[in-house]
């Protein structure tokens, strides 16, 4: 991975974009779209994409100028900001919470309070699910004591909740989508009502938006064209993305139900395709600072910026 940019034979810009996970997680899709179908290539980039450890760590290794772009939660420089790494929000995929909050049906619990003294699973301790999953029990003057929470990883998170070991989780609407598969009835809240909890978002360095920002107007063009298609029609995104992703061959059906969930809860409530709201991630910024995650309220102006979705408009 190397920042400078390079022209490919084609005379396309090669860039090197970071995802959080690997590139076969459904969240991903307008990301695939985009690429499969050429709207990268379109606007004369050669997108390649390199899976590093989580949204933290994308953030940082585009403040260290290891690639150009990256994909992380919206919030995700809010924490990275105590730590001076200068990375902010060029684009947000959506206007609601990507977290939703997934219980057993058998487990009866329907508010927040009933979560005390269940095991609730997360991403980890270091993911925005653990932190909405606090916001969700303080709700209910419940703190972190009051239920079990466990980190869990990537398959752990619906696997314990499959199996009974924990009564729900607090993750990506495709774990829920996975827990059901197994044929286990769950009840989905969006922990959006507790906590303004962002969607994903595409993170640049300062120094990128200073340096090449043609480069981040293209990628935001392309990605916000795919990003509509999923987000109006998500039946038909479902079929294009399994005819490029071959792992899900079959699984049609579950693509379509995971899609359709994040058309239409945590793709949709934008004004504008792609535009970070300043009271949302002010608030969320108000949350960090009462629950210690964070240290120092930043500038709103130095966590996100709206100027490549407005011109992706035009």
């Amino acid at each position: 991975m190397g920042l400078g940019t390079s022209n490919a034979s084609a005379g396309a810009t090669e860039m090197t974009y970071l995802l959080p996970a690997p590139a076969g997680v459904i969240a991903f899709a307008p990301l695939m779209l985009a690429q499969n179908k050429g709207y990268y290539e379109d606007e004369g980039l050669k997108v390649n994409f390199v899976t590093v450890k989580g949204g933290a760590d994308v953030g940082k290794q585009l403040g260290a100028g290891n690639a150009e772009l990256g994909g992380a939660l919206g919030d995700t420089p809010i924490i990275l900001r105590q730590n001076d790494i200068p990375v902010k929000g060029v684009a947000l995929l959506g206007g609601g919470a990507l977290h939703q909050m997934m219980m057993r049906k058998d487990a009866n619990i329907n508010a927040p309070a009933d979560l005390k003294d269940k095991s609730i699973t997360v991403m980890s301790y270091q993911d925005t699910s653990f932190y909405a999953t606090l916001a969700v029990l303080a709700q209910a003057g419940l703190t972190r004591a009051d239920a079990d929470i466990q980190a869990a990883g990537p398959v752990g998170i619906w696997q314990l909740v499959a199996s009974g070991k924990a009564q729900g989780m607090i993750g990506a609407p495709e774990n829920g989508a996975m827990v059901e598969a197994e044929g286990i009835p769950m009840t989905w809240q969006s922990t959006g009502e507790y906590f303004p909890g962002m969607a994903q978002a595409v993170l640049a360095s300062e120094e990128m938006i200073a340096k090449n920002p043609a480069l981040v107007q293209k990628f935001v063009n392309a990605t916000l064209k795919a990003f509509k298609e999923v987000r109006d029609n998500p039946t038909q995104a479902a079929k294009e993305y399994v005819s490029f992703m071959p792992s899900y061959k079959g699984r049609e059906a579950f693509v379509e139900k995971v899609l359709t969930y994040y058309a239409n809860n945590v793709y949709a409530d934008q004004e504008t395709v792609g535009r970070f709201d300043p009271q949302r991630v002010s608030s969320l910024q108000d949350f960090y600072l009462d629950q210690e995650i964070i240290r120092n309220r930043i500038d709103l102006n130095n966590l996100f910026t709206n100027e490549f979705v407005q011109n992706a408009g035009q």
